[in-house]
């Protein structure tokens, strides 16, 4: 309970207020961003909404507090409510003729196999969809479609109207060409197949609306990623890397592999970072910094650090990621603050793009 102080309590008294709280990440005041909703003002009671660009923020706690300070600080309040909602904007970009109402695509690439990358995929999106958003994921990699495995998933659903409808699992939606293939088929495929097939998975599946698609490439830097970013412009790409130096080679590749396809680069994840010990003590199997220094290389931000666990491969085994079964384990910790600082990114380019107009809800 505020302690009440005499004044006279009106709704242009508290948005005064709340016009002097930023944005943490936007810099921008919560009221010119349209950010604030459904205001009331009954007797000494203040009750609104705080509508935020993603529902994985990871600055929700700091934004119910500065607001809650401020409104307090008004005259006459005795009483707070603070709720929460989401829109989460269109990054903007024309998606050709494809006309697919997904507001944001993000790339999960690598420049070599191995490194968990898939892994980084399905957690990134499990824990999006976890927040609220509506999520797909799509299994680019061709070559080696893991993620039916690593979601526990083995068939899709029947057609609908002719066209593909993609699998759930834990809330996310799921297309991978390992669903239409025997499992120990090879696909011995040449550039237009592969092409095509990446197409039909955007065109001939029933995605519904999404705020997040999240891909997972295939490792490397050949037609998949090519083919990909001719048929979908992404919001963003993420590259995720070991901390060894051979590792960082080949990461450094596949972040070349985005700027050459004019992907925005959102940043490095380092996978497998170091083995925490009974005792406490970390062991850098891999080496360490890795990942920072590439960053730094390239000139884009580390999001960050990844410790080793064996419960993550268990859980890829079993179909049921670790921040499902292990959702407060330090490696879901880790997992967690990547998915909500890609979240943050993709909303922060979206509304500092040259189309965007304050905050709306869309859809």
């Amino acid at each position: 309970m505020v302690e009440k102080k005499e004044g006279n309590l009106t709704e242009e008294s508290v948005i005064a207020a709340l016009s002097k709280v930023q944005e943490p990440e936007l810099h921008q005041d919560l009221v010119s961003l349209n950010m604030i909703r459904d205001l009331r003002v009954e007797g000494s009671r203040v009750s609104f909404t705080v509508m935020l660009t993603t529902p994985a923020c990871p600055l929700k706690n700091q934004i119910e507090q500065e607001t809650r300070a401020a409104v307090a600080a008004v005259p006459g309040v005795s009483e707070i409510e603070v709720s929460f909602d989401s829109s989460v904007p269109t990054d903007g970009r024309q998606r050709g003729n494809l006309q697919l109402p997904i507001r944001n695509a993000i790339a999960i690439g690598s420049g070599k196999g191995g490194v968990g990358k898939s892994t980084v995929a399905v957690c990134i999106a499990v824990v999006l969809a976890q927040s609220g958003a509506r999520v797909g994921l799509l299994d680019a990699d061709i070559y080696g479609p893991n993620i039916p495995t690593m979601m526990g998933v083995r068939q899709l659903p029947p057609l609908k109207d002719g066209k593909l409808v993609p699998a759930e699992a834990y809330g996310v939606k799921l297309m991978s060409i390992g669903f239409l293939v025997k499992a120990e088929q090879p696909l011995i495929w040449r550039g237009p197949m592969l092409h095509s097939a990446i197409r039909q998975f955007l065109t001939d599946v029933e995605w519904g609306e999404l705020d997040y698609l999240v891909v997972d490439l295939p490792p490397g830097t050949g037609d998949a990623a090519l083919s990909l970013t001719q048929s979908l412009p992404l919001s963003g790409g993420v590259i995720v890397t070991l901390p060894q130096q051979v590792s960082l080679d080949d990461a450094l590749r596949g972040l070349e592999m985005f700027r050459e396809l004019n992907v925005p680069l959102m940043g490095v994840v380092e996978n497998m970072s170091f083995l925490e010990l009974p005792d406490g003590t970390r062991m850098d199997i891999f080496g360490t910094g890795g990942g920072e220094r590439l960053a730094k290389q390239a000139d884009v931000p580390f999001i960050g650090a990844i410790p080793i666990d064996q419960t993550v491969r268990e859980g890829g085994d079993q179909g049921v990621p670790v921040v499902i079964s292990y959702p407060d384990s330090p490696v879901s910790q880790a997992l967690h603050k990547v998915a909500q600082d890609i979240a943050a990114k993709i909303s922060v380019a979206a509304v500092k793009g040259s189309n965007f107009v304050p905050i709306d809800l869309v859809g």
